[in-house]
């Protein structure tokens, strides 16, 4: 009979049953990541676009209803991601951001800018979306 009475005959690892083996903590999303994943969702056409309605300020909630409809980063058979996604600080409070979008064998570029409110909240001010579709760079 082997030292460890918990352990099943035959079982050579320590862990336990049930246990969970412990994991890296994430590091929380910047804004503009967050954002990015949030834009590509509507965009793709996986979310509403009201679901933005709170995250959104002046023009910004138009264009994404404008663009919306016809889900520009949702084309093909494989779900969109965000490949890359970077932001840069101009003033203090905006972040001009701009990420790239893969689906499948495509690649989208997005642009959008970020205004952080009186409440210290961040919200998307404007959204845009590049031109023609480029086949993906391996």
């Amino acid at each position: 009979m082997s030292k460890d009475r918990t352990r099943p005959a035959g079982r050579r690892d320590g862990s336990r049953p049930g246990t969970v083996p412990a994991q890296r903590p994430r590091r929380p999303l910047r804004p503009h990541q967050w954002f990015a994943e949030r834009l590509l969702a509507v965009l793709s056409g996986q979310r509403p676009v009201h679901w933005m309605l709170g995250h959104t300020i002046g023009e910004a909630y138009d264009q994404l209803a404008d663009l919306a409809p016809d889900a520009p980063l949702g084309a093909g058979c494989r779900r969109p991601v965000v490949r890359t996604c970077h932001g840069t600080q101009p003033a203090n409070g905006v972040v001009e951001a701009f990420a790239s979008i893969a689906t499948g064998e495509q690649v989208r570029a997005m642009a959008f800018r970020l205004e952080q409110g009186p409440d210290l909240r961040w919200r998307c001010a404007a959204i845009d979306l590049g031109g023609e579709r480029l086949p993906a760079v391996r």
